[in-house]
C-alpha cells in the first residue's frame, strides 16, 4: 500500500486545523488516516495529512485554503498494518530520519527489534515506520529517508522513554550511528467531528 504525507500551510486563524481536518475528512473518506495540528517543532500555520491510496491528492488539496503543499510518498515496513488507524488521544511524534542508504534494512530491523521492549516499558505505541520515495538528489548521495510515527501519553512520556538504560535505547543507540540526520516534532491527532 501507498501512503501519502502531506504538510500544508493554512491560515492564520485559530480554527484552520479544524476546518481543514473537517474538510478533509469529508472530501478524502477512509483513506484519510489522520490530520494532525502543530504542538512543537512545527510553525503555528501548520497542518500534516496522512492517507493511504484511497484517498486522492485532490480530496486533501481541493477547497482546504491551503497556501501551499509539500508532500511525500511513502510505504510502510513493519508498521503500520493494513488498515490500521492513528489511536486518538495523547501526541504523536513524527521523526524523520536521514540515514545512509545502504544501512536500510539494518535500520528498519533494529527499529523493529526495540519496539517491544519501548512498548512495554512505556505509554507509546509506534503507529508506522514509512519509507519515503526517494528522489534523485537522495539517490545520489546514497541516502535514504524514512518517518516514524508514534503516539504517546504526552510530552512527559516521551521524555521519560528518553531513559538510555533500556534495552531499547541501546539498541536505538546503533540505529544512531546509522543516521545522518534526525528531526523530532510533535503534534496532536484531530480525528474526525462524528
Amino acid at each position: 500500500m501507498i501512503y501519502n504525507y502531506y504538510e500544508l500551510r493554512v491560515g492564520r486563524e485559530r480554527n484552520s486545523q479544524r476546518a481543514l481536518a473537517d474538510q478533509v475528512y469529508a472530501s478524502g473518506g477512509p483513506g484519510v488516516l489522520g490530520v494532525f495540528a502543530p504542538l512543537l517543532g512545527y510553525a503555528s500555520n501548520e497542518a500534516l495529512v496522512l492517507t493511504d491510496e484511497r484517498a486522492t491528492s485532490d480530496a486533501v488539496l481541493r477547497g482546504t485554503g491551503a497556501a501551499s503543499a509539500e508532500w511525500s510518498r511513502m510505504s510502510p515496513t513493519l508498521r503500520p498494518h493494513q488498515n490500521a488507524r492513528p489511536e486518538t488521544g495523547g501526541i504523536y511524534v513524527h521523526n524523520w530520519f536521514t540515514i545512509d542508504g545502504a544501512a536500510f534494512d539494518e535500520f528498519v530491523q533494529l527499529s523493529g527489534a526495540a519496539w517491544p521492549d519501548f512498548e512495554a516499558k512505556f505509554d507509546a505505541r509506534i503507529y508506522g515506520l514509512f519509507a519515503v520515495e526517494p528522489t534523485a538528489a537522495e539517490r545520489n548521495a546514497g541516502a535514504r529517508r524514512l518517518l516514524l510515527m508514534t503516539r504517546y501519553a504526552d510530552l512527559g512520556e516521551w521524555q521519560k522513554s528518553r531513559d538510555p538504560t533500556t534495552e531499547a535505547m541501546q539498541i536505538f543507540a546503533r540505529r544512531r550511528e546509522l543516521t545522518r540526520v534526525s528531526l523530532a516534532r510533535a503534534c496532536l491527532l484531530l480525528p474526525p467531528n462524528v
